[in-house]
């Protein structure tokens, strides 16, 4: 599979590579990450042909943003495609000495508030050109509006009517005045993407965790949706947060968490089967996503060169049709995955 073969993004007309660069991990996101390091990372990225880059204010409290940025600035712009998310406005916190940074290995020591406001949506927006040090972004997501980080039901509507209310405007007038050319929302849990199509016009969602190779619940109502309305499909957290990269390793996640032992016996089937074609479960699980045309981009996160290199390496490895086919039969993956001619 060509990992720079272009895609187009939905009705948006946006053109993506299909393998971009994911900067959570700049952010230091469960690891630390060196300047050196993160600019090397960068370097060997942009060196291989990547040209597919996002973040968010959120990945290390603005770190992701600074390091992607201090990088990106002096390429030609011409040449990036860039998203970054709004939502979340982040500033100097009240004692300094007390700042803890949750689960960010390292970041920078700012707190945040969500805001979906028209203002907080432009404040936000205004923020990360400030920390990327560029004039504008390509694309723009609505970041984590869900449970999970809302907190309850109640705390997601509230956001939905301050978005509707507000924000929504906020991000139509920057597409319609020309300063990014889609408009995005960020997803990790079910049932949101029938919600917000309910409500906005989106041009995508960045999936994360739910369209994977050890996933496909998506299938049922959220993914049909967006064919209905050709609203186009990025996949983050590909390897579900390190399980489908690792195999069943010890200290391998699972969506964030340690994996349950039904979520082990089917990564591990998974990668016996992988093995009887010789071929590694992280090729695999990088290339699944894309055999759904509704699937534009994969954006597998990385902080070394060797990890960008390695993960390009498996996006261009030849996965036999039988591969898939078996992982049907045994059940492995949903009868409805699409896998190929």
């Amino acid at each position: 599979m060509d990992p720079f073969a272009l895609r187009r993004l939905g009705k948006s007309g946006v053109m993506l590579p299909q393998f971009g660069f994911g900067a959570a991990p700049l952010g230091e996101l469960f690891t630390k990450v060196t300047e050196q390091d993160a600019e090397a990372t960068l370097s060997g990225a942009w060196d291989a042909g990547v040209r597919y880059y996002d973040t968010a204010p959120w990945y290390g409290r603005g770190q992701s943003e600074h390091r992607v940025g201090r990088f990106l600035y002096r390429q030609p712009r011409k040449d990036v495609i860039l998203s970054t998310k709004i939502g979340r406005i982040l500033s100097a916190p009240k004692h300094p000495d007390r700042f803890d940074t949750g689960f960010w290995a390292g970041g920078l020591h700012f707190e945040h508030r969500f805001d979906y406001s028209y203002d907080g949506v432009m404040r936000a927006y205004e923020d990360s050109l400030q920390r990327l040090g560029m004039n504008r972004v390509d694309m723009l997501l609505i970041h984590d509006l869900d449970v999970w980080h809302q907190g309850s039901p109640a705390m997601v509507e509230a956001r939905l009517w301050q978005l509707a209310t507000g924000g929504w405007r906020a991000l139509r007038d920057l597409k319609e005045g020309g300063a990014i050319r889609a408009i995005g929302a960020g997803i990790n849990e079910l049932g949101m993407i029938p919600r917000l199509l309910e409500l906005f016009e989106l041009d995508f969602f960045l999936l994360a965790l739910k369209y994977t190779i050890g996933e496909q619940e998506t299938l049922e109502k959220e993914l049909p949706l967006c064919v209905e309305r050709d609203v186009g499909i990025v996949i983050g957290a590909v390897f579900n947060s390190g399980l489908y990269a690792t195999g069943p390793v010890p200290g391998a996640k699972y969506n964030y968490a340690e994996p349950t032992p039904e979520q082990l016996d089917k990564a591990r089937r998974i990668a016996a089967v992988c093995a009887r074609h010789n071929v590694p479960l992280i090729a695999a699980a990088l290339q699944f996503p894309l055999l759904n045309p509704q699937v534009t981009s994969v954006i597998p996160g990385s902080f070394s060169p060797a990890q960008v290199n390695d993960n390009l390496g498996h996006m261009r490895r030849e996965i036999p049709a039988d591969l898939w086919a078996e992982l049907r039969h045994e059940k492995l993956i949903r009868p409805d995955a699409p896998i190929g001619a």
